[in-house]
């Protein structure tokens, strides 16, 4: 597993990123391990191909998307040709990409929150008069559950930032996930926005971040340990790369943690 990335401080603001969000929210000993310990758990050699891939995917993207030269990412690369062409077929066909106003590719955004500050990277970013649309490039199969996508902090993360940093109602704003894993056809999935979740994004967000406060406090100034949530030793998603939480989990559960884990890991390409 490449080193986490540790809590960095930017001037008074501690930097957060959605990965730190749902492991917080999901087992907050876990999160003191990764992030203020430094202390990872080694990754499978399938989900650091599934990484690898991904990474090269993204980026090839990336350029594609900027107008600059993709031969040398590709390669005689066929499965991200293919992969590549299917996705932007898909694309342009269900979003009229070619009809948008304004679009940009790793399109990035701040927002500082309560002492800290996050910062989102859309894949593609489109905006229209009435409409602004977030789409984020997976590399694996859809998720059979969506509720709990829907419930990731990649997806609400993304969507505040973009509300609030914007002059666009929540109604007004979409993020659709796009999944591609050959030999399969690219799969969407959209999530809509509103004020009724933008409040309950605030809301639980505020609260999250209030706990944090609590358990740096206790860290730093007590020695004191985060703390486990009720059960979260038996419920927690991240059993998969931490495997003292729990004696084994069922087929259906180890498929999400990777799911999850691939979501919440991979970095975001830069060039």
């Amino acid at each position: 597993m490449p080193t986490a990335t540790a809590l960095h401080y930017n001037s008074t603001l501690i930097r957060l990123s959605q990965a730190q969000l749902n492991l917080l929210e999901i087992c907050p000993p876990q999160f003191q391990r990764l992030y203020l310990e430094q202390l990872g758990s080694p990754m499978s050699p399938e989900i650091q191909d599934n990484l690898t891939w991904g990474s090269q995917f993204h980026q090839l993207m990336q350029q594609r998307e900027l107008g600059l030269p993709i031969d040398s990412l590709l390669g005689k690369n066929q499965d991200l040709q293919q992969t590549m062409t299917a996705l932007v077929t898909a694309v342009e066909t269900q979003h009229e990409v070619n009809q948008t106003p304004w679009k940009e590719a790793e399109h990035c955004r701040n927002l500082s929150l309560q002492g800290y500050l996050f910062t989102v990277i859309y894949d593609l970013l489109m905006l229209a008069e009435d409409r602004a649309q977030i789409l984020d490039w997976k590399t694996y199969l859809q998720p059979q559950n969506p509720q709990k996508l829907a419930k990731n902090w990649q997806t609400r993360l993304y969507l505040y930032v973009l509300a609030e940093t914007s002059d666009y109602p929540p109604e007004q704003i979409s993020m659709t996930y796009w999944f591609v894993k050959l030999p399969h056809e690219p799969q969407c999935l959209t999530f809509a926005y509103n004020q009724k979740e933008h409040k309950k994004t605030h809301k639980d967000l505020t609260k999250l971040l209030s706990k944090l406060d609590n358990f740096l406090e206790d860290y730093n100034q007590n020695n004191i340990n985060f703390s486990h949530l009720n059960n979260c030793a038996e419920t927690c998603l991240y059993s998969s790369l931490f495997p003292e939480l729990k004696d084994s989990i069922d087929n259906e559960d180890e498929t999400e943690n990777n799911l999850l884990s691939i979501i919440d890991e991979i970095e975001e390409v830069s060039i």
